[in-house]
């Protein structure tokens, strides 16, 4: 996936003194808008929040600085001069310098993130810092007593996540070898070569990346950080409280940081926001527009001025306040919302922690399934909708990304039937099934879908298809065929997608108890009463079937976290699915037989 760089700001550099330490610091955007306050991390410079401060100059004040040891700045020798206790001194004396007497926000990095945790916990912050946006860098005294309380109760999952971490971070054992990696970095570290590396580990073309022209050196300096630091934070963790707004970035395909290690800040950060997504470790690089506009929504739930930038904050708390569910901070849409399979999928998902917007050519129904939602603790947000409107469709996913952000999972459930003869249905019964099942879910992808891409931190999209997609019946032609195409189509738009690492999953139920057989026309009786007789003759069939739909949106859960392209729910889905694969020739004799009649 090639990664979104800007073209480089115009930074104005200036010199700011802690001491005997120059710090060089890089300003760009308007002094007079709201300060943030940048801080890279190993091997990296000011130079690394090219694409972010780009973007955020646009309306806030920017400031980046070589942190000592990097860059244009100072690099004193031995490993005291780099202790925690220094670096917070160096951030808080660029705050004073830059900041007008405000309170700064302050984002940072891998290394620059663990000494802004310890900056933000000690004396001197709350005056100076009005939020901090960690990224890829945990609180070094927090992670330490995770350590602690992971061996202390050696459960499976305690033991597979700490041995994962200890794995990840195998290389500092390395980085407190004598003499060796200092003259690796010094001798190999050239920015060629480390964008070689990002094109490897982040899987993203890194060719646009800027790096300082000392940079083997700044590697070599860099090592400081952990040999001054490290094995004292491990051996006597202080975990302290703060109240100051905290917004953590997890990103799941950090191949150095695991999820798991942040478990323990919930217990000390008091007014905390988390946020997940399929991104690796060098987010600033990989991706800055979408960490930009993350800080920028951020930024503006801290300061009141949410104006123009979607509320996506109050999932991010809940992220936190659920840490447990599995979806805890995502974003889900469900078509087809108000009833049936689609309601119960709206519930599953709120359950594994999503926020969930409902639509739904009922709005009243609609209604009923945001208030359940919200009955039950989950933010939920109904929307009238009818996926035939193409035009209308597009509209409610552009309202949908500028009030609530890109979704993270979508699931085009709505849909409806029509079954008898294909010869007899008419022109409008056919426009009206294949408008809303084929249609409609096509332009729930591409609107959905092109939002996804573009903000570039993968997701999910859930097509429900129908067990008559593989399993042909008289009479129900013209709906298999609309069924058939969701199939299809989910299965080419997954192998389009897969590059941007999202996934596509078409789900294909059988019989099941819903209102979808009662609102359904049947073509070729006689008259009403005829048809009426044979459509509760049918509905009555669905519902001694006793298939629910909450199972089937228990098998949509699996499915999105397991990526599965194909899902056939219900017993006879799954015999029709292998059928048809393996014995088309009894589907189709099979095909015959009359269940309408």
């Amino acid at each position: 996936m090639p990664a979104d760089h800007d073209a480089a700001p115009q930074w104005r550099k200036r010199v700011i003194r802690n001491g005997e330490i120059e710090l060089a610091a890089f300003e760009v955007g308007d002094p007079a808008n709201p300060p943030v306050v940048l801080i890279h991390g190993w091997p990296d410079s000011h130079l690394l929040w090219n694409g972010v401060a780009a973007d955020l100059a646009a309306d806030h004040f920017v400031v980046a600085y070589d942190t000592r040891g990097y860059g244009e700045s100072s690099k004193p020798r031995g490993d005291a001069p780099y202790r925690l206790e220094h670096l917070v001194d160096d951030l808080f004396a660029v705050i004073d310098a830059v900041a007008g007497g405000r309170k700064a926000h302050l984002v940072a990095h891998d290394w620059g993130s663990l000494q802004t945790w310890e900056a933000v916990t000690s004396p001197g912050a709350p005056e100076r810092v009005a939020s901090y946006t960690s990224v890829s860098g945990p609180n070094l005294d927090y992670i330490s007593q995770w350590a602690r309380d992971t061996l202390a109760r050696p459960t499976p999952a305690n033991l597979r996540n700490g041995l994962a971490q200890l794995a990840s971070s195998s290389y500092i054992a390395f980085f407190h070898l004598p003499v060796l990696p200092q003259v690796l970095f010094r001798t190999l570290g050239r920015p060629a070569l480390w964008r070689r590396f990002l094109s490897i580990v982040e899987r993203v073309d890194a060719s646009g990346a800027e790096f300082s022209k000392t940079f083997g050196s700044d590697a070599a300096n860099g090592l400081h950080y952990y040999r001054a630091n490290i094995r004292g934070k491990l051996a006597h963790p202080d975990p302290r409280a703060i109240d100051i707004p905290v917004l953590e970035i997890v990103n799941e395909r950090d191949k150095f940081i695991r999820p798991a290690v942040f478990d323990e800040t919930p217990r000390h950060a008091g007014n905390l926001r988390r946020r997940s997504s399929r991104t690796g470790h060098w987010l600033p690089i990989a991706n800055p527009r979408y960490l930009a506009a993350t800080v920028r929504e951020f930024v503006a739930s801290v300061t009141g001025g949410t104006d123009g930038v979607p509320q996506s904050m109050d999932r991010a708390r809940l992220a936190v306040a659920h840490p447990a569910g599995p979806l805890a901070g995502k974003l889900a849409v469900v078509t087809g919302g108000g009833s049936g399979i689609g309601r119960e999928t709206a519930y599953a998902l709120a359950a594994d922690g999503a926020e969930i917007v409902v639509a739904d050519i009922d709005l009243e129904n609609a209604g009923q399934t945001a208030a359940e939602l919200k009955e039950r603790g989950a933010l939920a947000h109904a929307y009238l909708l009818d996926v035939a409107d193409s035009a209308a469709f597009a509209e409610f996913a552009d309202t949908v990304a500028a009030t609530h952000g890109v979704p993270d999972i979508v699931v085009n459930n709505a849909g409806i039937a029509v079954g008898g003869s294909a010869l007899d249905a008419t022109d409008e019964q056919l426009d009206r099934v294949v408008d809303v099942n084929l249609r409609g879910v096509m332009t729930g992808c591409r609107v959905f879908g092109r939002q996804m891409v573009a903000r570039g931190t993968g997701g999910h999209i859930v097509n429900l298809a129908s067990a008559a997609a593989f399993t042909p019946q008289r009479s129900l032609g013209i709906y298999s065929a609309t069924k058939a195409g969701v199939l299809l189509f989910s299965e080419s738009l997954r192998a389009e997608l897969a590059p941007h690492r999202i996934g596509v999953t078409a789900i294909c139920p059988g019989i099941v108890d819903t209102n979808i057989v009662s609102t359904t026309p049947l073509a070729g009786f006689a008259d009403e009463a005829a048809e009426s007789a044979q459509r509760e003759r049918l509905d009555r069939l669905y519902q001694r079937r006793g298939y629910t739909p909450d199972r089937v949106a228990a098998q949509i859960l699996k499915a999105i976290h397991g990526n599965r392209a194909v899902v056939p729910v219900t017993p006879e889905a799954a015999i029709g699915y292998r059928v048809y694969r393996f014995f088309p020739a009894l589907s189709r004799l099979a095909a015959r037989g009359k269940v309408m009649g």
